[in-house]
């Protein structure tokens, strides 16, 4: 990775809806390069994909909360268990495991408090292998969905 394909990062990274036209124009690169370098940056991972950024309260999606897990067992299948059952609830936004305890951070969104004892008692606390939950609530967004730096 050059600094070129790093602009095209940044670049992406601050609207994705870029043509390839007006990404070529952005970062001072004739247009058949740049095509070429975007697809080599899909088709090696490094760009993952596109999608709207959409604004949770908009949905109805006004409570988020953050949930640890310390799993009774660290075995391979018990891990294998426990992370393919959270693939499964969609109010799990995002799903960390960590070193040490709690072994995962769990970012959950819901509509309200009611609607997140409703997922925390019948779902995340129904997980595979879990010993405990530890929930508390975010207060407010600070960061989120920082570009990476470049």
């Amino acid at each position: 990775m050059d600094k070129i394909d790093r602009k095209i990062l940044a670049a992406l990274q601050a609207d994705g809806r870029l043509s390839v036209t007006e990404l070529a124009e952005r970062i001072g690169l004739s247009l058949s390069p740049c095509h070429r370098r975007v697809r080599a940056l899909e088709q090696s991972g490094v760009i993952r994909g596109y999608r709207a950024d959409i604004e949770p309260s908009a949905l109805g999606l006004d409570f988020s909360a953050i949930v640890f897990v310390t799993l009774r067992e660290g075995n391979r299948q018990a891990v294998e268990a426990f992370e393919a059952a959270v693939m499964e609830i969609p109010q799990v936004v995002e799903a960390q495991r960590l070193f040490g305890e709690p072994d995962y951070l769990l970012h959950v969104i819901t509509s309200d408090l009611p609607a997140f004892q409703q997922l925390y008692d019948e779902r995340l606390s129904a997980l595979p292998s879990v010993q405990r939950l530890t929930s508390t609530l975010v207060m407010k967004r600070v960061v989120q969905d920082r570009p990476f730096p470049l």
